[in-house]
């Protein structure tokens, strides 16, 4: 009998792990603390149990990068999935389910399965004789828990406040009005780059402008704490951008909206004032809004931020938002397959390892599954291709993004590698849904001798 598995976390990605593992004839034991005790945003003790929205965003595989991952997830018989399936209510193109029904149907597959145990109880931490461990606690990680990790991996690289600025898509950026340039050079002697040359991209307000964006922010409605997050104080470096606003008029031109070493190549001049951005990914196809954390609601980010010179056609990777969540820096802590550098029993899976979203965090739990149960089982663990979606994700968590401004992130096509010669828009993404699936199939059949059984039969294990 392969050695045991324990995963501590039941959620959408500890359960489907557990799955990916018992398919492939490991045993496994599953740690869920609800039951005995419960997080400040559950409401049962049932597995896989969604806290927030029911829908798991577009189900279409050809455009959308979400509803890629739904497509090689299936491929790989995601419990995740076929519990979704089961569970769906009308929601157009998009997935959503019934809450209750899909939690039921992930735990009862897990507890019929002769080799999953469920194990009811807080793991404060992991056992020194366990020697195969996956922490998959998501965003609300107990304390005692969260603790150890700190003792693990450092001070510094768990963080506890999600401080999230808007990201766009640098092709949806117009650099006939934005211009490239860094307020000062390297050598710190306050000289300027020239327009041209420097690491961000600068978007440039005159007067009118930025008293009209100032005023949009003071007006806009504002996404409330949930309350868990209510006693979360700010801190100076991740203010609200509507915060700072509130404290005067001019406070933004002196913060990250400040002009000063700029000048806007088509005027000479120094603009009133400037949103900049930031490269944000290895591949240089997203950029982040640079001091722009937010709580405003969605649709208001959407339309205040397109007011913005040169972004009135932005397309947003990530909206921005502020809450509490536990999360490690994995592109400095973890390897390419998930496993933690500071103590190699030791893997993660889920949100805390900075995806955002229901099926991403299932999708880095199934990808987590597989690497274990190739190691427990004395092979090399693959990972899947960068084009595929799940490689985009796990790229994204494992190094492909900016190690010292690194924040969770949902799936998207911002992530994948770049497409040259094709156009932008529905043609782009089809064009990358095609090479994704092209690049799934070869890496997923290593993995097709797992289990079979269907719909939410256990035999298959």
């Amino acid at each position: 009998m392969p050695e045991t598995v324990h995963i501590i976390g039941g959620g959408l990605a500890g359960s489907e792990a557990a799955w990916q593992l018992a398919r492939r004839r490991i045993p496994v034991v599953l740690h869920e603390m609800r039951g005995g005790k419960m997080t400040p945003a559950h409401r049962t003790d049932g597995l896989a149990e969604l806290v927030c929205s029911n829908s798991f965003r577009s189900d279409d595989s050809d455009h959308n990068a979400v509803g890629l991952l739904h497509h090689e997830m299936r491929a790989l018989d995601s419990l995740v999935m076929r519990a979704a399936d089961a569970a769906r209510v009308p929601a157009g193109s998009a997935l959503a389910v019934d809450r209750d029904l899909f939690s039921a149907g992930v735990t009862a597959a897990l507890e019929a399965h002769p080799l999953v145990t469920v194990e009811r109880g807080e793991v404060q931490a992991p056992d020194p004789a366990w020697k195969h461990v996956l922490i998959a606690t998501g965003p609300l990680t107990s304390e005692p828990l969260a603790r150890f990790i700190q003792g693990l991996t450092g001070e510094s690289h768990l963080a506890f406040f999600d401080a999230i600025a808007p990201i766009v898509h640098a092709e949806s950026v117009d650099m006939t009005v934005a211009w490239r340039q860094s307020r000062y050079d390297k050598a710190g002697d306050g000289g300027e780059h020239a327009p041209g040359e420097g690491d961000y991209i600068n978007c440039p307000l005159d007067r009118d402008q930025y008293f009209a964006f100032v005023e949009a922010l003071n007006s806009g409605e504002k996404a409330e704490f949930r309350e868990w997050e209510k006693d979360t104080p700010y801190f100076d470096g991740c203010m609200p951008i509507e915060v700072m606003a509130e404290r005067g008029p001019q406070t933004l031109r002196f913060g990250p909206m400040k002009p000063v070493g700029l000048r806007d190549p088509r005027t000479g001049r120094r603009p009133f004032a400037v949103v900049q951005l930031r490269q944000d990914n290895a591949a240089g196809t997203l950029l982040n809004i640079v001091g722009f954390q937010t709580k405003l609601k969605h649709g208001e980010q959407v339309r205040i931020f397109r007011t913005v010179p040169g972004l009135q056609q932005a397309e947003f990777a990530r909206l921005g938002g502020l809450h509490r969540n536990s999360f490690i820096r994995s592109p400095v802590l973890l390897d390419p397959t998930l496993r933690l550098g500071a103590d190699l029993r030791i893997h993660f899976a889920g949100q805390i390892t900075g995806c955002e979203g229901y099926v991403e965090s299932a999708a880095v739990g199934l990808m987590a599954g597989l690497f274990l149960s190739e190691r427990v089982h004395g092979r090399r663990p693959a990972t899947p291709p960068a084009e595929t979606a799940m490689g985009a994700l796990l790229s994204h968590i494992t190094g492909g993004a900016m190690a010292d401004s690194f924040q969770p992130m949902n799936v998207n096509f911002g992530l994948f590698p770049a497409l040259e010669g094709v156009a932008k828009g529905r043609d782009r993404k089809a064009a990358l849904a095609a090479r994704a699936k092209a690049a799934f199939g070869g890496w997923a059949e290593r993995f097709a001798s797992g289990g079979q059984g269907s719909a939410l039969d256990p035999s298959g294990g």
